[in-house]
């Protein structure tokens, strides 16, 4: 069985007590909780992977973005993708570990 886990990046420059940013960030951990169930029911019996990690964070307009942080086979990369982009979020070109963190707190 494979290990699933989409952990929810919030933006540190934004303010963490606004309205906006509390919803946002509920928000984009509710989209984390049900792709992690959605994948887990998935992938439950694949055996070619230990372990697949994708980070969910919104680009500077807002669209849900995701990227996948380990190395999983290309069929599951191709299963990751095309559910995120069934859902409308956008891939994420690129990550810069120092400007976000996950949002550990459900």
């Amino acid at each position: 069985m494979i290990n699933v886990t989409i952990l929810p990046i919030t933006d540190l420059k934004t303010k963490p007590g606004t309205p906006l940013a509390r919803i946002m960030n509920e928000r984009l951990a509710r989209f984390a909780t049900e792709l992690q169930t959605y994948f887990q029911k998935q992938f439950v019996d694949e055996k070619h992977c230990e372990d697949l990690v994708v980070y969910l964070g919104y680009n500077s307009t807002y669209s849900v973005r995701w990227k996948i942080v380990n190395d999983v086979p290309e069929y599951i990369q191709d299963r990751v993708a095309k559910r995120c982009g069934n859902l409308g979020f956008i891939q994420w070109k690129e990550f810069d570990l120092y400007s976000y963190r996950p949002n550990l707190q459900y």
